[in-house]
């Protein structure tokens, strides 16, 4: 991880509250932004930030997400994502963040993400998947 990366950095993500995001069990009218999907988003906006703030073969894993989804956004309207970065303790990267619609504030949260070695978690998924191949047979 570079030095670049410090508590009280910000940055902004602008989607559009499409068909996959949403949920469809209510019916075409009643299509809003899905928690699932808004969960996604966060996760991603976070994890395309730090990517700015990582050495080569770094990357980073989502660890924890508090979420409150606080009103329905409908099909079609734009949602601002607006993250900040709260705590670096070591790997561990804290964002606070708040989505907004053009109406009024539709989430918020913190979302917790650990920066990892691409060498090594490759390394220990293949001795996972290989352990669990053992215990199938």
């Amino acid at each position: 991880m570079k030095t670049t990366l410090v508590p009280g950095l910000s940055f902004t993500r602008i989607l559009i509250v499409d068909e996959a995001r949403c949920i469809s069990f209510m019916g075409r009218e009643n299509m809003v932004y899905a928690t699932p999907c808004m969960v996604s988003d966060v996760e991603y906006a976070c994890r395309d930030f730090l990517l700015q703030h990582l050495e080569e073969g770094e990357d980073s894993v989502g660890a924890h997400v508090t979420i409150e989804h606080l009103a329905a956004t409908p099909l079609g309207l734009e949602v601002v994502i607006e993250q900040r970065l709260v705590k670096v303790e070591g790997r561990r990267v804290s964002f606070a963040f708040s989505v907004r619609d053009p109406v009024e504030e539709c989430g918020r949260g913190l979302h917790v993400r650990v920066i990892v070695d691409g060498a090594k978690t490759r390394d220990r998924l293949a001795a996972k998947r290989a352990k669990a191949a053992a215990l199938i047979k």
